[in-house]
């Protein structure tokens, strides 16, 4: 039997250096074998018990089955060219200028982000955009850039545009409506600031024009049906989302329904589609459920509980500023998804009132813009540069999002105050 105290080094230590190699990647092993490795050693240890370990397995199914759904049905848009589509009608709408043509695929970022998640425009709608400006023989950064930081900068203006608000709020999602009042605000400062700051950025390469005239793409029946679909899908998120249920469940069932009428009408084995879902990702999710609820079992939550009620009584302006920016520092240091999943777990703990809440989540979500570790999406954006032999440095990144997070994370929060100030107002 080991003694208490040095279970708890132990634990801490076997957690801290999970993550650490899941960030790092060493070799290039994927993150969720180092999460799954760690999980493991925890349980053959005996410094967690199988009971607490379903436990947490049981926590992350609503998160697992949001993702599940998610990846699905961005796979099928994917394999009926949707993206390639909408990439193809950007450029053509540019009318020769970059300028123009940043505008239009931040738009269409922020459009992706918040109805079909940050994961979405990081991971498909990036590919799709690099094929198009290779086409159109422009500089492709700018535009690849401008999908890594609106995957996180408007990814919560509604509660799916991020499977780490569902991380945050597990079973305690706000309904839709109270969702809107305290971030649609926010949300919306976050991705102004965000453009003008990368406007002003890469305004060089922004200067150029576009030559090459980019052929029209056509959208076949098959692809048209998968937008039909992902507008029913939304439309029923939307409504669960309203009523204040869980996402999880009916994203999963609104993907599969659209998958087998898609795979139906061509005759298609769905197989081939549940093979390109990223099982890796979800047995990290899964993983990091099992170690915070193993940090929390040894009550390491009390410490981020008590800096909770400290950063409370400072006041709603320098309360929300300092949980806000400190939450969204942090991210880069863990990821957000961990620190999401501590901070949802301190948040209930404590009991916290709603502009602390506020404050976590905008730091959750729009922190990671400082660097390529902060969340998941932005490890899978880059991830998705490289097999396309492109490669972005951990200082490419930082120099941008030193300006772009503190800038719209500054905004972020003075919309959040304001509104709370607005509406507590007699």
């Amino acid at each position: 039997m080991i003694p208490p105290t040095l279970a708890h080094i132990l634990l801490s230590t076997i957690i801290a250096v999970s993550v650490l190699l899941m960030l790092i990647r060493p070799r290039d092993i994927p993150e969720a074998y180092w999460t799954t490795a760690g999980v493991a050693l925890l349980l053959g240890f005996r410094l967690i018990t199988f009971r607490l370990a379903a436990r947490g397995l049981a926590k992350s199914l609503d998160v697992c089955l949001f993702l599940i759904g998610m990846m699905l049905l961005c796979e099928l848009a994917r394999a009926h060219d949707v993206f390639d589509w909408l990439s193809a009608a950007a450029v053509r709408h540019a009318d020769g200028s970059c300028a123009r043509l940043f505008t239009l695929v931040y738009m269409l970022g922020t459009v992706v982000t918040v109805f079909m998640s940050n994961d979405a425009t990081a991971v498909v709608l990036t590919p799709a955009i690099l094929a198009a400006v290779r086409k159109a023989k422009v500089e492709p950064l700018p535009y690849l850039f401008v999908c890594a930081f609106i995957a996180n900068a408007a990814s919560f203006l509604l509660p799916i545009s991020n499977p780490a608000n569902l991380v945050v709020f597990h079973n305690a999602m706000p309904p839709l409506g109270k969702w809107l009042l305290a971030f649609g605000v926010p949300c919306l400062l976050s991705i102004v600031t965000t453009f003008f700051v990368m406007r002003r950025f890469f305004w060089r390469e922004l200067r150029g024009r576009i030559d090459l005239v980019v052929e029209a793409r056509s959208l076949n029946a098959n692809g048209k049906l998968v937008l039909v679909g992902v507008g029913v899908m939304v439309a029923i998120l939307l409504t669960a989302s309203s009523l204040g249920k869980n996402l999880g469940l009916p994203t999963c069932l609104a993907a599969a329904g659209i998958t087998a009428v898609v795979c139906v009408k061509e005759r298609a084995n769905p197989l081939a589609l549940t093979r390109e879902i990223s099982w890796q990702t979800l047995a990290l999710v899964a993983g990091l459920f099992v170690m915070v609820d193993a940090i929390e079992s040894m009550g390491a939550m009390q410490y981020t509980k008590e800096w909770l009620a400290w950063a409370q009584h400072l006041g709603l302006f320098a309360g929300e500023m300092v949980t806000g920016f400190a939450v969204g520092i942090a991210d880069n240091l863990v990821n957000n998804l961990p620190l999401g999943l501590i901070a949802g777990s301190t948040l209930r703990v404590a009991h916290a009132s709603g502009p602390i809440t506020q404050a976590v989540l905008i730091g959750v979500d729009l922190g990671p813009n400082l660097s390529i570790t902060g969340s998941l999406a932005t490890i899978l954006w880059l991830i998705a540069l490289r097999k396309e032999k492109l490669n972005v440095s951990f200082w490419n990144f930082l120099q941008i999002g030193a300006i772009a997070m503190p800038a719209a994370m500054l905004a972020s929060l003075l919309g959040a105050v304001l509104m709370q100030i607005y509406f507590s107002a007699p």
